[in-house]
C-alpha cells in the first residue's frame, strides 16, 4: 500500500484489491462503522466521527452499490490494456488479472533540449519535434498490432507516463476502439521499460482511496 498527500487536503492511498476488505475494516476500527453512499467515482464511506474515504472503482470494474460488492468487483480478474509512453519510449501490454500476458517495449532516440540560440536552436527544435513525432508514430503502430486485436476482450485501457504522448497515440483513427475504452486514470511511471510495464499492472488494478480525517472540532 502506498500513500501520498492529496491536493485540497487528505491523502491518497493505493490498496491492492485483495486487501481492500481489510483496509475498510481498519477504517471502521479507527473511526467507527461507516455508512456508504454511491458516487460517480465509486463509494463514499462516512464514519461517525466525520472521517471519509472515497473508494474509486479501479479501471474496468463495474459500479457497485455496497462495500461487499465493491470488494468483489475490484478483486475480480479483468483483461486490461496498458499503454505507457514518455519521450521516445513506449511500452504496450495486456494484463489478465495480475499477470502480464502480452508485452512489447520500443525505444527511439529523441534528442534533449539545447541551450543554443538563434537559427541553431530552431534547427535542433525541428529535429527534436520530428524525432518525437516518429516515436509516437511507432507507438501507434505498436498499439495497432498488439492492443487493437484485443479490443473486444479488454475491460479498459490504462495509459501511463506523459499524458500528451498517450493522447497523441490514441488519437490515431485506427485506435478509436481503444480510445473508447480508455480509463480516466493515468499512471505516473518513469521512462517505459519492461520492468516498469510489469509494475504498471498492479498500479492499474489498485484501488485508489482518498482519505480525509475528521476536523479537530468535528462532532
Amino acid at each position: 500500500m502506498s500513500s501520498r498527500p492529496a491536493a485540497g487536503g487528505g491523502r491518497w492511498v493505493e490498496v491492492d484489491p485483495a486487501r481492500v476488505a481489510r483496509w475498510v475494516e481498519g477504517f471502521a476500527d479507527r473511526h467507527g462503522p461507516p455508512t456508504s453512499t454511491i458516487e460517480g467515482y465509486g463509494l463514499l464511506l462516512t464514519a461517525p466521527d466525520c472521517a471519509t474515504a472515497e473508494l474509486h472503482t479501479p479501471p474496468g470494474a463495474p459500479a457497485t452499490a455496497d462495500v461487499p460488492g465493491f470488494v468483489a468487483a475490484a478483486g475480480a480478474p479483468r483483461r486490461l490494456g496498458l499503454l505507457l509512453a514518455r519521450k521516445g519510449a513506449v511500452a504496450v501490454g495486456v494484463a489478465e488479472g495480475a499477470e502480464l500476458v502480452v508485452s512489447k517495449v520500443d525505444t527511439r532516440y529523441v534528442q534533449g533540449r539545447t541551450a543554443a540560440g538563434g537559427w541553431s536552436q530552431q534547427r535542433f527544435a525541428r529535429r527534436r519535434d520530428n524525432q518525437a513525432k516518429a516515436a509516437l508514430g511507432d507507438a501507434a503502430e505498436l498499439a495497432v498490432r498488439l492492443l487493437l486485436p484485443e479490443a473486444d476482450r479488454l475491460a479498459a485501457v490504462v495509459g501511463g507516463g506523459d499524458r500528451r504522448a498517450v493522447d497523441t497515440v490514441l488519437a490515431d483513427r485506427r485506435l478509436a476502439l481503444l480510445a473508447a475504452l480508455r480509463a480516466e486514470r493515468l499512471l505516473d511511471v518513469p521512462e517505459p521499460r519492461h520492468a516498469v510495464l510489469v509494475g504498471a499492472v498492479a498500479a492499474a488494478r489498485a484501488v485508489r482511496i482518498l482519505v480525509r480525517d475528521p476536523a479537530p472540532d468535528a462532532g
